[in-house]
């Protein structure tokens, strides 16, 4: 395995450690942290990455003709440096809500279909950099087995959802269902991705987790945290939320219902 530190200079911050963080992981390495600066030179992100040495040509190929790239630079790096930053991180201050709580009624088949460890270690660091989170979790998606990534992505989405709702809306009204979907589900998918609400349905444009080799529909993160926010002990009794269209089947949007 070698670490390396990539110094990429690009035109606009929008999408860029997201598209790039995309490459690092279909090249079969691990994004260990970043930085993104405005300069004078331009966008300037810098990202620290491990995998197999005999991939990385391969990878530097792929930055370097990336669109959304004007330049880069690689260079090794000590690996035991590498190492002080790939430490799980500590949990979240209580005064940010902390790390997500465990919300009631999560499936236990769930619970049983996945590397608890890892999850556990994981929720600190999404409570961390929320809302900048897909980058952790399409490596994580990328790592686990396919019988494991429903199961795994909707639980830590339903865990990332009800600390959402403690954090920005439990001081709220309870609210019936629809009205939730408008004032609780919707604002949060904002801070996350392009999401409207017509009539019942939450429509999102630009889901992270379409056309990556999974078959039917994709969106398990976002399905399990429309439940965190929406049900438990807060929300409505029973809620269900159901992907009705993914892009990953071939729709234009994602389409979340919801059932009471």
């Amino acid at each position: 395995m070698v670490d390396v530190e990539f110094r990429v200079v690009a035109d606009r911050r929008d999408g860029l450690l997201l598209a790039l963080g995309q490459t690092v992981i279909a090249a079969g390495f691990t994004l260990l942290r970043q930085r993104m600066v405005n300069s004078e030179e331009g966008v300037v992100l810098t990202m620290v990455v491990r995998g197999p040495e005999n991939g990385l040509l391969m990878l530097e190929e792929r930055l370097g003709t990336h669109h959304l790239v004007n330049s880069f630079e690689a260079s090794a790096i000590d690996a035991s440096v590498a190492n002080t930053v790939s430490a799980p991180a500590p949990a979240a201050p209580k005064a940010n809500g902390g790390a997500p709580s465990k919300p009631a009624g999560a499936a236990d088949d769930a619970a049983t279909a996945m590397d608890t460890r890892r999850v556990e270690s994981l929720l600190p660091q999404l409570a961390r950099d929320y809302p900048n989170i897909f980058i952790q979790l399409l490596a994580l998606e990328h790592d686990l087995p396919p019988p494991q990534r429903e199961a795994t992505l909707r639980y830590i989405g339903q865990r990332v959802g009800a600390w959402v709702y403690k954090r920005d809306y439990a001081l709220g009204g309870h609210l019936a269902l629809a009205d939730s979907v408008r004032h609780i589900a919707l604002p949060a998918m904002r801070q996350l991705v392009q999401a409207e609400l017509q009539e019942d349905t939450l429509r999102i444009k630009n889901s992270p987790f379409c056309h990556r080799g999974e078959h039917g529909a994709s969106c398990h993160f976002l399905r399990g945290m429309l439940g965190g926010l929406l049900g438990g002990l807060h929300g409505a009794e029973g809620v269900r939320v159901v992907e009705s269209h993914c892009r990953n089947t071939g729709a234009e949007t994602c389409c979340f219902e919801f059932h009471a």
